[in-house]
């Protein structure tokens, strides 16, 4: 039996209903409030593997910090990779800001026109490029990001394993729906339908506007997903008084350190430290998640004469005292960061007001 979808009649009635039901349910996003190439490129390599609901706060600060791709350009490596603190794999960050210098250099700050050229630049893959050039051009280019293979994947009737579709019939079938005139406003939908309502687990059938078109009716057979490692830490917050102000010791990861490397944290502690120094209640137990791993912290407050008899203090290559009021322009590890807000050391980042509310808001997987 033939997919209703790959109709023409079926196609057009899919990209209705599609399009109808965006211009109606759409979040109030801000980066959906513009067509500037800059901002929508800011906008959706911070939505890479990031939810919107993180996404919004620290964009409208990246934005105001850095306007345009010149002032990106010029800014210190570490004052971008601060303003991306708490958004985690730091490494589009870098990208980003290389990627600036570059089109600094060899297009006159601009950035290309096509998804095919920018492809090319660092930290640019397809799904970013394709997202850029149709939202911000116009160009006829189908977006497949988690959100939109979900929704092919139940439209198709495909799961995990032998039953599900590749990676090239996915994209055949994406370009195929793409609605030629509104390519970007289709593509965004796609995405709205799958971070909304076609949902990985306990899809909202009832509210889907193409329900007729999937062939699954609910969720799909997917592949286990890897079992999460339990880690337990422990770190020591260390304060002092400078003045009128507060001081934080941190220590700085190693440049050639495999994760995070250069970001400031808190100094950790081992079991024998909790030990010596005498301390047995934290002030803080948050978990913290990373991949594939699940952080059980616990932080213990430290006076600055015990902690500096403790082994910990010598362990790291660099250690640095910043005022608490510096703390915004410190590239701070997601888990560092969090640690210092619930402690109220670190002031919590301003709310942006929206139009309507982001489901799925959950800081312990920032």
């Amino acid at each position: 039996m033939e997919n209703a979808v790959l109709t023409e009649q079926g196609r057009e009635t899919f990209r209705v209903l599609l399009l109808s039901w965006y211009q109606l349910n759409a979040r109030d996003l801000p980066w959906r409030r513009t067509r500037d190439p800059y901002r929508i490129w800011v906008s959706e390599v911070m939505l890479q593997q990031t939810r919107a609901a993180a996404v919004v706060a620290r964009y409208t600060q990246f934005i105001e910090r850095f306007p345009s791709i010149v002032a990106l350009a010029l800014a210190r490596e570490e004052e971008v990779v601060a303003l991306w603190s708490g958004l985690g794999y730091y490494r589009r960050a870098r990208m980003l800001h290389s990627a600036a210098q570059l089109l600094m250099k060899e297009h006159g700050g601009s950035l290309p026109k096509s998804s095919l050229e920018l492809r090319r630049l660092p930290g640019v893959g397809d799904y970013t490029a394709a997202a850029i050039a149709s939202i911000a051009r116009g160009e006829a280019v189908a977006v497949i990001d988690g959100n939109v293979e979900r929704v092919l994947m139940r439209v198709l009737g495909k799961g995990a394993g032998s039953r599900g579709a590749s990676a090239a019939r996915l994209k055949e079938v994406a370009s195929w729906l793409l609605a030629p005139k509104a390519p970007g406003t289709f593509n965004q939908a796609m995405m709205e339908l799958g971070a909304t309502v076609c949902l990985p687990h306990g899809p909202l059938c009832g509210s889907c506007p193409v329900r007729e078109f999937c062939r699954t009716q609910g969720e799909h057979p997917v592949r286990p997903r890897k079992q999460m490692i339990s880690v337990k830490s422990h770190y020591a917050l260390v304060k002092k008084a400078a003045g009128r102000h507060v001081e934080v010791l941190l220590v700085q990861r190693p440049p050639n350190a495999s994760q995070m490397p250069g970001m400031w944290e808190l100094p950790t502690l081992g079991d024998h430290d909790l030990i010596e120094s005498k301390v047995s209640e934290p002030a803080l137990r948050i978990r913290h998640s990373i991949t594939n791993k699940n952080f059980y912290v616990q932080v213990f407050p430290l006076e600055v004469e015990t902690f500096s008899r403790l082994a910990s203090a010598s362990d790291s290559e660099k250690q640095d005292w910043v005022a608490a009021s510096n703390l915004p322009e410190i590239p701070l590890t997601g888990l560092a960061r969090k640690i210092l807000m619930r402690l109220d050391v670190l002031a919590k980042p301003r709310q942006v007001r929206q139009g309507k509310a982001l489901p799925g808001a959950d800081d312990e997987f920032l």
